[in-house]
């Protein structure tokens, strides 16, 4: 295929559209869910910078589909459990759809953030945090040196003070 100009990106999506339908169908159950997925990833493929020619236009848009799968699956999850917590309060508590909303992009931003962190510095990361441990805890826990704990620690919060600044 070549690069992706308009007349390229329309011939990607008449030839393959209804495979990738049936494909996320297959995976979903849901035709509804399965379109919506199918738009978005040709939002992302149109939106995307590449000029490069697309050699297997299956291959790249059920990868592309897959990775936005995913997201969607890690944002629902990530969403029941919010919606569990709120229900375990013992005051009931409102919140409107918009704060709902910030709150669960934020929510799904943080669990990106801690994914893209690694799993030593994000057990250390959320072992001080979360647990309130001091370094020296933390330090023998992980059997590293208080200097790789405080190494581990200012990658983390650079990461958070760059999601904070987005």
């Amino acid at each position: 295929m070549s690069a992706l100009d308009d007349a390229a990106i329309h011939r990607l999506y008449s030839e393959n559209c209804g495979w990738l339908k049936h494909w996320l169908r297959m995976r979903l159950g849901n035709a509804a869910d399965a379109a919506d997925l199918a738009q978005d990833t040709f939002l992302r493929v149109m939106t995307a910078r590449s000029q490069l020619p697309i050699r297997e236009p299956r291959s790249y848009l059920s990868a592309i589909a897959r990775s936005l799968l995913i997201d969607k699956v890690r944002r629902r999850a990530i969403e029941q459990a919010y919606l569990q917590a709120l229900a375990l309060r013992p005051e009931p508590v409102e919140v409107s759809p918009e704060i709902r909303l910030s709150i669960i992009e934020m929510l799904v931003a943080i669990d990106s953030l801690l994914d893209e962190l690694g799993a030593r510095t994000r057990d250390i990361f959320l072992a001080v945090q979360l647990e309130g441990l001091t370094y020296a805890a933390a330090a023998e826990r992980f059997e590293v040196s208080v200097t790789t704990v405080k190494n581990h620690l200012v990658r983390a919060m650079t990461r958070c003070l760059l999601l904070v600044e987005a």
